[in-house]
């Protein structure tokens, strides 16, 4: 029997008066599986998550959350989901428990509950130290562990995430992958909107691109995901990589390593058993920047 999606957006569309932040979008995201949302500055995807939220009405098209429409079901969409915006609008003067406490208690968790709740959640986001202390104290990446903390205070179904590794240490964002990856494997819908590619590279299963208030059409991703892209090479012997290399267009050096174009990852494999075949001590073979980031910039670069 087929899962429903938790999140399906069928030919959504809302204007602010005489700028369309969002044309027509339609994708869905099923629930054990991390989606990422990409696209430019402007690409309306801040707009579809206020949308998804429920805290924006489309003005046409459908959006449904794991089945329930946010406009004619706020309660229950509500219910479901776990939102946490780019800039946390936080209590200045309550400690972070309370904060927790509160958002849990707004949810209708008895006080006991909503306080265990917190802890819970504290200690998970690695902000135990900060429990009694105002949240005015918190830094940016604490800020942003504390957000998330309130996105999952009612244990949602479906999380709505726009940056949520912006100001998080190196180690945090580790932390936080592993979070993610264990909500989804729990059967949790999420949705993650970030300009750091990288990152999402690390966490999604799959990803949906935006230009200009519009989803890009499969066929166009398809084309700009086949296309030759650089693969980093370093070696023990940098004049007998050059050897090797010798001959093959576009190759070129940086710090050390040689970035050679390649046509698909079988082209790749050959390329690297040839090496080998050579004699060449390959210390490091990959590609030079992410599928993702790839997939972007080629949209970019042919105006999609």
């Amino acid at each position: 029997m087929p899962t429903e999606p938790g999140i399906a957006v069928e030919g959504v569309r809302r204007a602010f008066g005489p700028v369309h932040a969002v044309r027509d979008v339609t994708f869905t995201a099923p629930p054990g599986a991390v989606t990422g949302l990409i696209g430019p500055n402007g690409a309306g995807k801040t707009t579809l998550l206020l949308l998804l939220a429920s805290l924006l009405q489309p003005d046409g098209g459908s959006i449904r959350i794991l089945g329930h429409d946010p406009v004619r079901d706020t309660a229950a969409v509500r219910s479901l989901i776990g939102w946490m915006p780019d800039t946390l609008g936080s209590w200045a003067t309550l400690s972070c428990r309370a904060s927790l406490t509160t958002s849990g208690r707004m949810y209708g968790m008895p006080k006991p509950a909503a306080a265990a709740r917190a802890a819970e959640l504290l200690d998970l986001v690695g902000l135990t130290e900060f429990t009694g202390r105002p949240t005015r104290v918190l830094s940016r990446g604490q800020k942003q562990k504390l957000s998330l903390a309130r996105a999952l205070v009612h244990r949602p179904r479906v999380l709505l995430l726009d940056e949520p590794a912006s100001g998080l240490d190196p180690a945090a964002r580790v932390e936080l992958r592993v979070l993610l990856r264990g909500l989804a494997a729990d059967g949790c819908t999420i949705l993650v909107s970030s300009h750091d590619l990288a990152e999402l590279e690390e966490v999604t299963d799959d990803a949906v691109f935006m230009a200009a208030g519009e989803t890009v059409a499969t066929d166009r991703v398809q084309r700009a995901q086949s296309r030759v892209r650089e693969w980093r090479i370093r070696s023990l012997d940098e004049a007998a990589l050059d050897t090797a290399l010798a001959g093959r267009a576009g190759v070129r050096p940086e710090r050390g390593d040689r970035l050679v174009p390649v046509d698909g990852e079988r082209a790749a494999a050959d390329l690297l058993a040839e090496l080998v075949r050579s004699g060449v001590p390959v210390t490091g073979f990959g590609p030079a920047v992410g599928e993702l980031e790839t997939t972007f910039l080629e949209l970019e670069r042919s105006g999609a």
